[in-house]
């Protein structure tokens, strides 16, 4: 490849990627600034009350479907139509669809209820440990007080007295 080819590829390429998509910005930012993964509680909590409605929803409306059907498939395929069957088997499908995706909303309302609880334990852990280390960092460092003066982290004499 020469030189020439290689500088009209890079060009060529150049030109694409202004067309293409671009991940680092919001739709409608003009400033193009970059976003951050950030879970919020409240988002979280949203997402699992919206499963579980979404799971109970099904348990009173799909079953409905699916106890029709059935009684539909049963009377015809009783009455000889070969439709009757057919029916049924559908019934049987769209129980295990249902089914499936109840479970698939329950599995996420818990998840995301665990999650919720697990993180909140993770914020509390991370900030008494982050507390420490800043204690810890200002007994540590010399800038904390003047120079010759005593480090107000370790408290006055006064305070180490009436302890």
């Amino acid at each position: 490849m020469g030189w020439d080819e290689w500088e009209e590829l890079k060009a060529r390429a150049a030109e694409r990627q202004s067309t293409s998509m671009q991940v680092n910005h919001v739709p409608g930012d003009p400033g193009g600034t970059e976003a951050s993964l950030e879970v919020r509680q409240s988002d979280l909590a949203k997402i699992g009350d919206h499963a579980f409605k979404l799971h109970m929803r099904l348990w009173d409306e799909a079953r409905v479907q699916v106890a029709s059907t059935e009684t539909a498939g049963a009377g015809l395929k009783g009455e000889g139509f070969a439709l009757g069957g057919a029916l049924e088997h559908v019934s049987t499908r769209w129980e295990e669809q249902v089914r499936s995706l109840r479970d698939a909303c329950g599995h996420i309302s818990n998840h995301l209820e665990f999650t919720k609880k697990t993180h909140r334990g993770d914020d509390h852990r991370i900030g008494s440990a982050l507390n420490t280390i800043e204690t810890l960092t200002q007994g540590f460092d010399d800038r904390v007080g003047g120079p010759g003066a005593r480090n107000p982290v370790y408290g006055t004499e006064k305070e180490k007295k009436d302890s």
